[in-house]
């Protein structure tokens, strides 16, 4: 018998009621229905506009970035941060076809568009194109086009490496001096480094504590042309925090300098280094990352092991104690990729989703709440089939994107 047309209908709104595509957009996030959304993830602080989703407000949990798509990406570099006066965050996007997108903070001409104008969504960096790398620093970008490197933004520390005055910024890109053949560039607090194609290591910019790795300098010396750092050959990678440098070898071991005094350097001291140190009791490294001011290594057993600042735990080890040397993080299992802004890590997993630990005071782990993590425990800013491989966060300050 044919049921009732009434039955009928109400059958057919209680499976309607149940499809996915149903739900709200918050309904569905909390369902692990994420991954079905295509595009880049940014949570945190937001007062420059660094989220990119077209406002200055804060987001408690990832929002998507204006027309930003993960597909599309190869590289997001997130810079400066801060939520003072003088807060600088922003970020760009190096695309899978060579273009550039920027957002953010301008106050010095970061965002490579011709002008000092804030703005809170993604514009295309004009003329530049070819692109194979690129990382943001405190107020600065590196690129690396055809095995050369421009760099815009801030020069007040030379580290533009343009011979340009640095009193004033560059609002377009501009070539770096000297060098060829590089294969990947790191920006970091008002420095620079590049890693050539032959292995070889170079920097420039600011020379306090010893971040540019090329031994003893006068007191604040800056220097304006690339020198390569003595002593360093076979490097396979580089990972550049605010004041310090990491460097994988090609025998997976790891060197450091720069900045030392909270453990960040990893060989045993809390002093700075003007020259490449090893981290001690640490080998067989397959990737390492250097965030604000602590430091990761992912092993070839897939292991994670960390050293640095650990003042709000964001080293993750149960303590709140800085650590000199590399701890293992046993609770640690399918990182993909680390990064870390102030005080704070965020991590990608082999899953798909997005965890954090570490302060928590304007959401930038991004699981609503504004609640820092205690022991080893860690929250979920993006869940399990999200379809993210890759984080990172603003070098200073508080904001967080997932791609």
């Amino acid at each position: 018998m044919t049921p009732p047309l009434r039955l009928t209908l109400l059958a057919a709104l209680s499976l309607a009621a149940l499809a996915p595509t149903t739900l709200p957009a918050h309904a569905q996030a909390h369902a692990g229905l994420r991954g079905t959304d295509p595009w880049v993830r940014a949570w945190g602080e937001n007062a420059q506009g660094q989220l990119g989703n077209g406002s200055v407000l804060a987001q408690q949990t990832p929002a998507a970035v204006t027309g930003i798509a993960r597909d599309d990406v190869r590289k997001l570099s997130g810079g400066g941060g801060g939520a003072a006066a003088a807060a600088n965050g922003f970020a760009v996007a190096l695309l899978k076809d060579g273009t550039v997108k920027s957002w953010g903070s301008n106050a010095t001409g970061q965002l490579g568009n011709g002008t000092t104008t804030a703005q809170s969504f993604p514009g295309t960096v004009a003329g530049l194109s070819g692109v194979s790398a690129i990382s943001a620093g405190l107020n600065h970008v590196l690129a690396v086009k055809g095995g050369r490197i421009l760099s815009w933004g801030s020069n007040a520390s030379k580290q533009l490496g343009t011979g340009q005055d640095p009193t004033n910024p560059a609002k377009t890109p501009l070539p770096v001096q000297s060098l060829d053949k590089v294969k990947d560039v790191g920006a970091g607090c008002d420095f620079s480094v590049a890693l050539r194609q032959d292995g070889t290591v170079w920097t420039w910019g600011k020379g306090d504590n010893g971040r540019l790795g090329t031994g003893p300098l006068p007191a604040n010396t800056n220097r304006d042309t690339p020198q390569r750092v003595p002593d360093l050959t076979d490097i396979e990678s580089i990972s550049v925090g605010c004041e310090y440098v990491l460097a994988l070898t090609a025998d997976g071991t790891v060197k450091s300098w720069g900045k030392g005094t909270e453990g960040q350097l990893g060989n045993d001291t809390l002093v700075d280094s003007n020259k490449p140190v090893d981290v001690s009791y640490l080998d067989a490294v397959a990737k390492v990352f250097a965030t604000n001011a602590t430091s990761f290594a992912v092993l070839d057993d897939g292991s994670v092991s960390a050293w640095g600042k650990n003042t709000d735990r964001q080293l993750g080890d149960g303590t709140a104690a800085n650590r000199t040397t590399a701890v293992v993080l046993d609770q640690l299992v399918g990182v993909q990729d680390i990064a870390g802004g102030l005080n704070y890590t965020i991590a990608a997993l082999d899953n798909g989703s997005v965890i954090g630990w570490g302060a928590n005071d304007v959401a930038q782990l991004g699981d609503g709440t504004t609640t820092g993590t205690t022991g080893t425990s860690t929250v979920t800013a993006l869940p399990p089939g999200s379809q993210v491989t890759h984080v990172t966060t603003t070098m200073t300050g508080k904001s967080s994107f997932a791609y």
